[in-house]
């Protein structure tokens, strides 16, 4: 029933910034968690950056101090801003959400592609 639309993937150089934004069809308020995980080819999908109900965030050690998770609940919208990224940040992003609507469940966008050349 929750749709996740994310936006904001591309091309960019090293050292370069982007930043990603995942668009939620009910409030943002609602989620348990949310969060943003990321695979490459032949690769097992891992957690980037999480945030809790509470604003509590925690983030995988190969992106701390680079990457920060955010919310914008009047736009029931999560971001992840990436800055200095790196050629192994290449990978297709996915934003992720947990939450309780009619039981437990859980929501995945369709995910983004992030290019990072050298």
């Amino acid at each position: 029933q929750v749709q996740l639309v994310e936006s904001g993937g591309g091309l960019v150089q090293p050292g370069g910034s982007l930043r990603l934004s995942c668009a939620a069809s009910i409030s943002i308020l609602s989620m348990n968690t949310m969060g943003w995980y990321r695979q490459t080819p032949g690769k097992q999908r891992e957690s980037v950056a999480i945030i809790s109900h509470s604003g509590s965030t925690s983030y995988a050690d190969p992106v701390k101090g680079r990457f920060t998770i955010s919310r914008d609940a009047a736009k029931n919208t999560v971001y992840l801003q990436m800055d200095s990224l790196k050629p192994e940040d290449k990978a297709v992003y996915y934003c992720y959400a947990e939450y309780v609507l009619s039981g437990w469940q859980t929501a995945w966008g369709q995910g983004t592609q992030v290019t990072v050349s050298s």
